[in-house]
């Protein structure tokens, strides 16, 4: 009887905690497909349209996996985007004007992440003042050091980095999928190194949050702070990780968004918070703590991606539109949230 219990409880608690990704995932496929649909004769149906979601969104796959991991805690980092122009700033200018090689540079700004994380981690978790704030703080501090770097757009070419260039340029053509261009000449589809970085940043943190104590510290953290104090967590010491990890996978993205870019500006990645914390929500990630996954997150990335490449292949359309309709998708998966959350609390 007891083991029946159990596999009730189990089916409860997979139900529960999968809904939403589920729900994630099939709206990705409807919009993928509608977009397949309407603008199949657009080149809508090749697979490199789908790979170039992959490409055109590393950067932010891998700064959503960091606003995942804060976010299962309870808190919030809005920093990230000044935090990834504050990265694309220091490449560029460290490269041309310091006449530094790509690979120190690429150790500079990880070394910058870790000790932006630090400073944010520490005023979070031991001085206990408001992520928000903190990280607001940071957001503009960031951007305003970014501005005085430089306030000029700096670009990355092979004369500036032969190296860095070579790399971000580098293709892995897959061996099928093919297309037939207008001169009759077979093109493979291709990604590229930053969707690699990407996609092992990805797995690394699924494996970290699912199997490692650190993982299952920041669920308990963010389900109920006073509960993983009495189960012998160093819930500050916690957070203090969970803000430093952020920062640091912050920094790899800007690196891979640079790779995509090969640019530099002060207005560079703005907004890109806002579509980390909505691509973490979409994917069932809850703003008060304690549920989510990366997966979702990067059906997250891939429904706002998908959302902004049927707006550019329509080319009628207000380029707001993505906007719009992120706004709509926030909304409908909040709702559910609340939702889904009291129908928890009827069933304790």
């Amino acid at each position: 009887m007891s083991k029946q219990a159990e596999a009730i409880k189990e089916r409860k608690q997979i139900n529960g905690n999968t809904m939403l990704l589920l729900i994630t995932i099939l709206l990705f496929i409807a919009l993928y497909a509608a977009g397949c649909v309407a603008y199949s004769s657009k080149g809508f149906t090749n697979l490199q349209t789908f790979l170039n979601l992959f490409r055109t969104n590393a950067g932010l796959i891998c700064v959503a996996c960091g606003m995942t991991c804060v976010m299962l805690t309870g808190g919030i980092d809005i920093s990230v985007g000044s935090l990834v122009a504050l990265d694309c700033m220091l490449l560029a200018y460290g490269m041309s004007e310091w006449q530094l090689s790509a690979p120190v540079m690429v150790a500079l700004v990880l070394i910058i992440g870790v000790v932006f994380g630090l400073v944010q981690g520490y005023c979070v978790g031991y001085l206990q003042i408001q992520p928000f704030i903190v990280t607001m703080a940071g957001m503009f501090f960031a951007r305003g050091m970014t501005a005085v770097i430089s306030t000029n757009q700096l670009s990355i070419t092979a004369e500036i980095n032969q190296l860095f260039y070579d790399v971000a340029n580098f293709r892995i053509y897959l061996p099928f999928g093919g297309t037939v261009n207008r001169a009759g000449k077979l093109i493979m589809p291709y990604i590229g190194i930053g969707v690699v970085i990407a996609l092992v940043v990805l797995v690394v943190i699924f494996l970290v949050l699912r199997y490692t104590k650190f993982g299952r510290s920041l669920y308990a953290v963010g389900g109920s702070e006073q509960s993983a104090a009495m189960m012998g967590l160093d819930v500050k010491k916690t957070k203090l990780k969970a803000y430093v990890l952020s920062s640091f996978l912050c920094s790899i993205g800007g690196i891979c968004y640079c790779m995509n870019t090969m640019s530099a500006s002060v207005s560079q990645a703005t907004g890109m918070e806002m579509d980390a914390i909505s691509s973490a929500v979409i994917g069932g990630t809850l703003l008060t703590g304690g549920v989510g996954n990366v997966i979702g997150t990067l059906f997250g990335v891939l429904i706002n991606g998908t959302i902004s490449t049927i707006v550019q292949t329509n080319g009628k359309l207000a380029s707001s539109w993505p906007n719009i309709l992120t706004a709509a998708l926030l909304c409908f998966f909040i709702v559910l949230q609340s939702i889904f959350a009291k129908l928890k609390e009827k069933n304790k």
